[in-house]
């Protein structure tokens, strides 16, 4: 298991990271999600060893990260970390070996995952050549060349057709169901809603949600109901409930509180004859915009 313990840093006067916690578990496709600035390349930054946290550490296995370790940690920047006029299956095997990979042992992993990325045919040409996308599946290929017993991968999606999109969700679903820890950022939120068992939200340098998008939904769910003729602002008089949207006879309340929505309905009857009743769960896109909106906003420290 990779797990984040109260993780915190700041740049000068501005505290990027307060007391991030998070765990990925074996097996685990975790996404972290957030706004430009909120922290997610920080956090990834210090789980490879590229920045120190100011406090907090980071446990792989129940140790500690070290050298040793982060040679076994697939890594993808979100900025592009190839060199430009190397070759790509030079390149790819050269990281291999960096990671500790036998000759042999490199080539047959590259001819794999470039094979499996669908750029075999690239592997003669020169990076800089390539198409922005074709450039992120060898980014791709470098992080998972060397075997890795766990993903770290900096909006890996970035820049993908939908077809390579479904490429690489179906590698990231496969190292999973190796057992693979595999975290990832993405503003793609409708792809991380389909492709995660679990999900982080950080925002401000702060987690303010983390679970599975049933339980996140769970927290902030809706009521939608269809009356017939009701009393103007008769749902405003319910307790434990926040009248969402009331248009004609169509009325949306969110459950604020622990509260049976059954005497929602009994209330809604009262109020006339009712054609609709039903619970919404919201979309993951609609959950991170109610959840990044509660969230305070950036501190400043003193220096």
């Amino acid at each position: 298991m990779l797990d984040i313990r109260g993780i915190a840093k700041r740049f000068g006067r501005l505290r990027a990271l307060d007391d991030v916690s998070f765990a990925v578990r074996p097996g685990e496709v975790f996404g972290f999600v957030g706004s430009n600035g909120a922290g997610k390349t920080t956090t990834m930054r210090i789980v490879l060893g590229v920045l120190a946290a100011d406090a907090g550490e980071v446990r792989w296995q129940g140790g500690p990260v070290d050298a040793d370790v982060r040679r076994r940690i697939g890594y993808m920047p979100e900025e592009r970390g190839l060199y430009p006029k190397m070759k790509v299956g030079e390149q790819l095997r050269y990281l291999a070996r960096l990671h500790g990979m036998p000759a042999a042992a490199a080539d047959t992993a590259v001819e794999q995952w470039t094979e499996r990325l669908g750029i075999s045919a690239r592997v003669g040409e020169e990076v800089q050549k390539l198409s922005l996308g074709n450039q992120q599946r060898v980014q791709l290929c470098a992080a998972l060349s060397h075997e890795p017993q766990v993903l770290v991968l900096d909006e890996p999606f970035s820049g993908l057709d939908p077809t390579a999109v479904e490429v690489m969700s179906s590698v990231l679903r496969d190292k999973a169901a190796e057992g693979v820890p595999v975290i990832f950022s993405s503003h793609q939120l409708e792809l991380v809603e389909r492709l995660c068992d679990r999900i982080g939200i950080i925002s401000a340098g702060r987690m303010v949600a983390v679970g599975t998008v049933e339980e996140l939904r769970s927290r902030d769910d809706a009521v939608v109901l269809d009356v017939d003729g009701p009393p103007a602002g008769w749902a405003d008089a319910l307790t434990g409930v926040e009248v969402v949207t009331s248009s004609g006879t169509a009325t949306q309340v969110r459950l604020v509180a622990p509260f049976d929505d059954q005497v929602v309905l009994a209330a809604a009857l009262a109020a006339g004859p009712v054609h609709e009743f039903r619970r919404r769960r919201q979309p993951l896109t609609e959950l991170y915009r109610h959840v990044v909106s509660d969230a305070p906003a950036a501190a400043e420290v003193a220096s």
